[in-house]
């Protein structure tokens, strides 16, 4: 947990976030960012060879496949993965293709087994991935070596119970990649939250576009009068841009409003909190984005990820998940916490997304029709969206700026110096409060 000088830092960056006249001094002029990043196919390319196969990637819940022997098909950045709880309790990934002639190892979403066969030709694996069965192995040369047909592994690693893959066997390790997160998010029980609800609905619009509406709180008090913005002050809001292109987003509530009361009236007496949350996380909003994909509220009820994955150029898949502290017994008939979704019969799933996500949704494919005319030419950035700035110049560094056709780059104006540990404010602050101590003496 935060200690109580980390507390009140945060608590004093965010009173003079509020009363700050102009960005902080130093802060960079953040150029205007090119149009085309939405719209350019080339660039998508680039996401998607550079981006999407080098980051850790969530990828699932250890509810999701619960036991030794379960398994679980995962799709969603391109190649078939199929998910294993290892006979051995070991959790790996590996290409869901057969090393035979290519067919998937597994059909369905989910499933449980000892082994894992291939129906086309029943060749056999170990939940280790080793080929432990080819039928006919007589007509194969004498020298054929099974060791070497094992299914092909993608790196997979896990924080508490949450699912992580690589696509990139270079990779650094997954706590690395978090860096300070790891530290950070200790408080909200990673290794003890469950799976209460996983849904994905899909939109018509670049996964930017989507996911930038998340990174923000500019548009609060316009997209969401009613739902968020008696929740949070925008204006004194606090971000934070971390290593590897993470953030942090902190905002307490409006002066009028006791968040931690509110929480408490609206959360069903039998949802638990999460007892280790300190006093940030249950008093203000507390948003993180994980590059590159990966933006949550984190409180003392809920770890609930939105996650953006691009479908095409202009479409995205969405997925609103939300683990939390066990709910009780299946059969107790007290509801799994979700909260992105509602109840909706006329949807294939039974849901359809919460009032706060169809407002942040809304204008996503007119956004994106619009991006698509002449008169879409660059995207200018204020101070208040840093983090989508520091977010696209990530993702330049992640694809190799090099790599990246001139006419698309960002400048990379956001510097080590305003990237975690560092934070020029906090001096900026501590000049502001000396000097108002030495006027009031």
């Amino acid at each position: 947990m935060m200690t109580e000088d980390e507390i009140d830092r945060l608590r004093a960056l965010m009173e003079w976030e509020g009363e700050r006249t102009a960005p902080p001094d130093g802060f960079p002029e953040l150029p205007d960012m090119p149009a085309a990043r939405y719209t350019s196919a080339e660039y998508y390319e680039l996401e998607q060879k550079h981006i999407f196969r080098k980051s850790w990637l969530f990828a699932g819940h250890l509810d999701e496949i619960p036991e030794r022997g379960c398994y679980m098909r995962w799709n969603n950045a391109g190649d078939p993965i199929v998910i294993v709880h290892g006979m051995d309790g070991e959790v790996r990934a590996f290409y869901n293709t057969c090393r035979h002639r290519g067919a998937p190892v597994v059909t369905e979403d989910r499933g449980k087994a000892p082994r894992l066969m291939c129906g086309y030709h029943n060749w056999t694996y170990k939940t280790d991935g080793t080929l432990v069965g080819v039928p006919e192995r007589q007509d194969f040369p004498p020298d054929f070596d099974m060791s070497c047909r094992s299914l092909i592994p993608v790196r997979c690693e896990m924080l508490g119970n949450v699912i992580f893959v690589n696509f990139d066997d270079g990779a650094m390790p997954l706590t690395q990649w978090l860096g300070p997160l790891v530290d950070e998010w200790e408080e909200f029980a990673f290794d003890k939250v469950r799976l209460a609800a996983r849904y994905s609905f899909d939109l018509n619009c670049n996964w930017k576009v989507a996911m930038e509406a998340n990174m923000e709180v500019y548009h609060v008090p316009f997209i969401h009068p009613d739902t968020v913005a008696p929740l949070v002050d925008p204006k004194r809001n606090l971000n934070t841009m971390y290593p590897n292109g993470h953030a942090r987003m902190v905002a307490p509530p409006p002066r009028t409003t006791d968040r931690e009361h509110v929480r408490a009236v609206d959360s069903p007496p039998e949802w638990k909190q999460i007892e280790t949350v300190g006093e940030i996380g249950r008093t203000c909003t507390q948003s993180y984005t994980l590059f590159p994909n990966w933006v949550s509220p984190l409180s003392n009820y809920f770890v609930p990820p939105i996650v953006f994955w691009p479908t095409s150029l202009t479409t995205t898949r969405i997925e609103l998940v939300t683990m939390a502290l066990d709910w009780g017994k299946e059969n107790s008939g007290t509801p799994a916490p979700d909260l992105w979704t509602v109840p909706d019969e006329s949807s294939s799933n039974g849901r359809q997304m919460s009032p706060i996500i169809l407002e942040d949704t809304q204008f996503g494919e007119a956004i994106q029709q619009s991006m698509q005319s002449d008169a879409f030419r660059s995207v200018p950035l204020s101070y208040q969206e840093a983090r989508i700035y520091s977010f696209h110049q990530s993702c330049d560094r992640m694809i190799g700026i090099e790599n990246v056709p001139e006419e698309l780059r960002v400048a990379q104006v956001i510097d080590d110096s305003w990237i975690w540990p560092n934070d020029p404010r906090v001096e900026q602050m501590e000049t502001v409060r000396k000097v108002t101590r030495q006027a009031a003496e």
